[in-house]
């Protein structure tokens, strides 16, 4: 494993861990969905990483999509969701799985689970790589999951902030004095 990075306060998954789990879950993805052709579509920009992993793990016939959200601003939840790219296929009667970096209050992947449905997909189910239950605002559960994580902001992997650190190859918790004021 590389060098830590000088604003990461501890390492909770390496690299090998990221890769080995995430093999893990396309695995099972492909068993649940065999026959189904689902359609996994990726909240931005957080899972970008974690989405390319996976549908390269899957091996039954998909296909992707991506919707761009904000609910952050900086280190905070603002409660409010704000669609900034919308999908561009149709996904009626489709088997749709969200695929989320983190599953945090849940207010985001609420909102797109309603906003999605009204579009009549056969089925939605929420993939995400990390959860963390213990900030849940609201009723949403993941049926696919990586790792259950701490109340600490976590970067690394495609998760950001402000932009930063999403390059970042393992999963880390940020030091707590460069987020806050």
């Amino acid at each position: 494993m590389g060098m830590m990075h000088e604003d990461v306060e501890e390492i909770l998954f390496s690299e090998e861990q990221l890769r080995a789990r995430v093999a893990e879950l396309g695995a099972e993805i492909s068993r649940d969905f065999e026959g189904k052709n689902p359609v996994f579509i990726g909240v931005l920009k957080g899972c970008w990483v974690f989405m390319a992993d996976l549908v390269r793990s899957v091996t039954i016939p998909c296909s992707v999509e991506f919707m761009a959200v904000k609910s952050y601003d900086g280190a905070n939840s603002t409660g409010v969701v704000q669609i900034q790219k919308d999908l561009s296929e149709s996904i009626e009667g489709r088997h749709i799985i969200m695929v989320e970096d983190i599953l945090d209050t849940g207010r985001t992947l609420n909102y797109l689970t309603k906003y999605l449905s009204a579009r009549q997909p056969a089925s939605i189910t929420i993939a995400t790589l990390l959860d963390k239950p213990s900030r849940r605002k609201a009723p949403v559960e993941a049926k696919y999951s990586c790792f259950e994580v701490p109340d600490s902001f976590i970067v690394g992997y495609g998760l950001d902030y402000n932009e930063r650190y999403r390059n970042i190859p393992y999963i880390g918790v940020l030091k707590p004095e460069i987020y806050r004021d």
